[in-house]
């Protein structure tokens, strides 16, 4: 079968390997949609800082089911699935406590393990999550960035009712956005300094869109939230900037959660923590319920995820797509990779 390996930042080789066979609790799957995400793009630059090379890539994918082991149950040759790419210990504390998210010795299969930019794919059947037949294969490979929202937005309680602010409107900042409103929140606000990620939004059904470089925060916050201004606040940019914003623009009591990946260490005004009693909160991944949301918002038709996919490529193209990525100019969103 075809692999796609790649061999160092910026190289990407195609190899035939043996195709894999499974053990009794496994599952066979053929890869058939691989979307890009930003960490895949750290990766192709040689910024990851937990990934070495050669690597596999392939995170956010969906397949159809070829073959299983005979201890499996509830997953037959033909379904359409995805899975959840992370391998855990299942001994330490955060495993032995639901959190298997940060286990101790997490690797994420595509960064510290191999991924599925390969034909066949082989899974323990623990990650595998079946999906309605109906289901398109974009939708299906984009669970896995909608389970990120939904742990991150889960992350800052019941949003019910609530006002809430998005910094950052890139495809992860998008779908918290789209969750946010998905679960009941009474107004969205995301901002960027991207007017073609701030359409996006728009089209995807946010409220209210904000460019910062053009406007000011806490006016438009006063404006379009009203002086109460947001009740959560989710920083999914992961830069100093943002991180300023988020603890600044927060009024007294309001929760911040950092869904943001930071390269370098932000500085942030605890002070302003302490004073305005703000709830400072990681998030981090996603656990199995929160695929389960996912699949249940997607299926139910309440996000948008046809408007992020921007870009299409066929499987022997999987580095010119990141070559296009280059030459955007941050004009994308969801690239896909289509395998078969």
């Amino acid at each position: 079968m075809k692999q796609a390996v790649m061999v160092e930042p910026g190289k990407v080789e195609f190899r035939q390997v043996e195709k894999p066979t499974i053990h009794d609790d496994e599952v066979l799957m053929q890869t058939k949609r691989i979307g890009v995400c930003g960490s895949d793009i750290h990766v192709y630059h040689g910024k990851h800082p937990y990934t070495r090379y050669p690597v596999v890539q392939g995170h956010e994918v969906a397949g159809v089911v070829t073959q299983v082991g005979k201890d499996v149950e509830g997953i037959a040759v033909g379904d359409k699935v995805t899975f959840t790419p992370q391998v855990v210990c299942g001994q330490c504390y955060p495993c032995r406590n639901g959190m298997h998210n940060v286990c101790e010795k997490l690797k994420v299969m595509g960064f510290q393990t191999g991924g599925a930019a390969q034909e066949y794919f082989v899974l323990p059947r623990w990650n595998v999550f079946k999906l309605p037949n109906d289901m398109s294969l974009d939708h299906a490979a984009m669970i896995e960035p909608v389970s990120v929202a939904v742990h991150a937005v889960g992350r800052g309680g019941d949003v019910t009712g609530k006002k809430v602010l998005v910094l950052g409107a890139g495809t992860i900042g998008n779908l918290v956005a789209q969750v946010s409103k998905a679960f009941g929140a009474e107004a969205v606000m995301i901002t960027d300094v991207s007017d073609y990620k701030l359409r996006k939004a728009t089209a995807c059904g946010i409220d209210f869109v904000i460019n910062t470089a053009h406007e000011d925060l806490n006016a438009a916050l006063l404006r379009d939230l009203r002086p109460n201004r947001a009740d959560l606040i989710l920083e999914c940019v992961g830069v100093q900037a943002t991180a300023t914003q988020a603890v600044e623009c927060a009024r007294k009591g309001t929760t911040v959660v950092i869904v943001g990946v930071y390269g370098e260490k932000p500085v942030v005004n605890l002070g302003y923590v302490q004073d305005r009693e703000l709830s400072l909160i990681g998030t981090a991944m996603y656990q199995k319920r929160d695929f389960e949301g996912a699949i249940e918002l997607v299926t139910s038709g309440k996000m948008h995820l046809d408007e992020l996919v921007t870009h299409r490529f066929a499987f022997e193209d999987y580095l010119q797509a990141y070559h296009t990525i280059e030459r955007s100019n941050g004009e994308y969103m969801k690239v896909m990779i289509e395998v078969g």
